[in-house]
């Protein structure tokens, strides 16, 4: 098994080889996490950002999270108690869609599912004006 140093250098490849921005790629699988965590903090606290984007982007987030374990599979377990206090935090605040956030075509494109990618297919239970305004609520 590889050590953690080549495990977080993979990561590093996987989000540089995903175009991601030098500090998304310099802090890695460690960075994206507590970003999630922060995210999770901000719901409960009541969403503040107030638009689509800025709530996709940080849903974007969680996905990279994704990709990155299903490519260094290693470190599911190591971040597994984490990720999940912080998935079951999100949840929390949040509301199911009918639809994926994104658009069917890319929901397809993608094969994005309610059931994996549950958070391309939620809202905050509570969005701002602007946000719900963007989300037709």
């Amino acid at each position: 098994m590889p050590d953690r140093a080549e495990l977080a250098a993979a990561v590093r490849e996987f989000l540089r080889a995903r175009g991601c921005e030098d500090p998304i790629v310099e802090h890695g699988l460690e960075g994206l996490i507590a970003a999630w965590e922060e995210f999770a903090g901000a719901l409960e606290r009541g969403y503040p950002l107030d638009t689509l984007d800025d709530y996709l982007n940080d849903l974007d987030g969680r996905e990279l999270i994704e990709e990155a374990l299903d490519q260094v599979p290693d470190l599911r377990d190591e971040i597994a108690p984490r990720l999940e206090i912080a998935d079951r935090r999100a949840r929390a605040c949040l509301a199911p869609r009918e639809r994926c956030l994104w658009g069917d075509r890319l929901a397809r494109a993608n094969g994005w599912s309610a059931a994996r990618q549950w958070w391309y297919f939620m809202q905050p239970a509570a969005p701002g004006p602007g946000l719900a305004r963007d989300l037709g609520v």
